[in-house]
């Protein structure tokens, strides 16, 4: 595509005046009026003469497979001018679907030979498949009277997956900053139920350790080595419904939720214990049986990524219902939820209660910044203070459910967004800890 620049147009009306007199005073000189207009076609014409062509421009795509929640990967592209001459600076702009932030324009200066190389950062706002729709490129001529443009329609497909690149990454510093409890065997005095090994007492043992009957037998002092029960069942339930799909930070509670319980999965697999999952909305939507060993990891990826988004509430009855008939044994239950209010509520916690009388229940959710933002925020305004009393009431309210399920004896983590996966750890270990499954 080929169009005048403004340059040009100003170029033209600037001698209309100088027409406009010519035509009027003097018809006879009508040569003037021609030669002027011939001039400025003639120097368009040498500036597309100068100017790369777009049929000469090829594009080069090179694209990350997966595209990652919470995190930027680029693409790289070339532009290769196969002949011609080269444009002193082309205007790049990528085409995304609606699953990816829109990139910022680009500038391109500079060559290698014949080729320019770029990369564009993605930024991923929604699970789903991403796609790159089209490249538009644009640039003028040297006298800069003409634009070109090139439009490449790209119409590539780019996964979008939740964030496991930063669980790897973060289930590797965690292994490597210490040994937690529950990633490698430890053998813990007075606190494992499992019966490990004898060996001989020493000093600084705990002597309720000694097993007299065996140091008798063998006329020496022997002492039980425990160590932590494991091949527990953790179950990862995970609400989809509206509350859970709005965004916390620019990035859906649900994919936050996602990111810190394949964290998890990862560490409770590598410790020995097995994993499960459970999503739903208005009715259960993805069901898993119970996976075992470091390799299920991919397969926990896999069904994480099924997990879609819903403007539907959350059914805790039919859900929770179904869940624990599919259960055969204690389990641990980590429930990824929210709520609004204490009405809203009732009902989650009623099925709570009901599959805390069989398992131990851990409820997940995360803080609710924009009531704390609207209490802190100075008043300013007679409407400030009405949305700062408000949104104190709704946090009290809110208290008071998490409270209820504290009573009930269900763990409750109730943590900002950059400290949910670390926290969940924490208390998982510390279950494992205290023995309490």
């Amino acid at each position: 595509m080929i169009a005048p620049t403004l340059r040009s147009i100003l170029l033209m009306f600037t001698g209309l005046p100088v027409l406009l007199f010519v035509a009027v005073a003097a018809p006879q000189l009508w040569v003037i009026s021609a030669g002027w207009l011939a001039g400025i076609a003639g120097l368009m014409l040498t500036d597309l003469i100068l100017a790369g062509r777009p049929a000469q421009a090829d594009i080069g795509l090179k694209a990350p497979p997966l595209l990652y929640m919470g995190a930027d990967d680029p693409v790289d592209f070339s532009l290769t001018m196969m002949a011609g001459p080269k444009p002193g600076k082309v205007n790049a702009l990528l085409e995304v679907n609606t699953l990816i932030t829109s990139p910022i324009p680009t500038e391109l200066r500079g060559w290698t030979g014949r080729t320019h190389e770029w990369s564009i950062p993605l930024t991923p706002i929604r699970r789903g498949e991403g796609k790159l729709i089209r490249l538009w490129l644009d640039w003028t001529g040297p006298l800069g009277l003409l634009r070109l443009r090139k439009v490449v329609p790209l119409d590539h497909a780019i996964p979008i997956t939740p964030n496991t690149r930063w669980v790897q990454e973060e289930a590797v510093r965690l292994y490597t900053r210490d040994a937690d409890f529950g990633i490698k065997m430890q053998i813990d005095r007075g606190d494992g139920s499992e019966f490990d090994a004898l060996r001989e007492f020493v000093s600084g043992m705990d002597r309720r350790a000694i097993d007299w009957k065996h140091s008798a037998r063998h006329r020496t002092l022997l002492a039980k080595e425990f160590r932590t029960e494991r091949n527990h069942n953790i179950v990862f339930a995970f609400d989809t419904g509206r509350l859970m799909c709005e965004p916390l930070g620019g990035v859906p509670k649900i994919d936050r939720a996602i990111n810190a319980a394949l964290l998890l999965a990862y560490v409770s697999l590598r410790s020995g214990d097995k994993t499960a999952l459970f999503g739903f909305d208005a009715r259960p939507t993805v069901t898993s049986n119970v996976l075992t060993g470091a390799g299920a990891f991919p397969h926990m990826q896999r069904l994480a990524s099924r997990l879609d988004y819903s403007a539907e509430e959350a059914n805790y009855t039919l859900a929770l219902t179904a869940l624990a008939s599919r259960l055969e044994r204690r389990s641990l239950i980590i429930l990824f939820s929210d709520f609004v209010d204490t009405i809203s509520a009732e009902l989650m916690l009623e099925n709570v209660r009901r599959l805390q009388d069989r398992h131990l229940v851990v409820f997940a959710c995360f803080e609710d910044e924009p009531l704390n933002q609207l209490i802190d925020a100075e008043p300013r305004q007679a409407a400030d203070v009405s949305r700062a009393v408000i949104a104190d009431s709704l946090l009290r309210d809110r208290e008071l459910v998490l409270r209820k399920l504290e009573h009930m004896g269900v763990q409750v983590i109730e943590t900002r967004p950059e400290r949910f996966g670390a926290d969940l750890i924490s208390r998982y270990l510390e279950i494992k800890r205290r023995e309490m499954l």
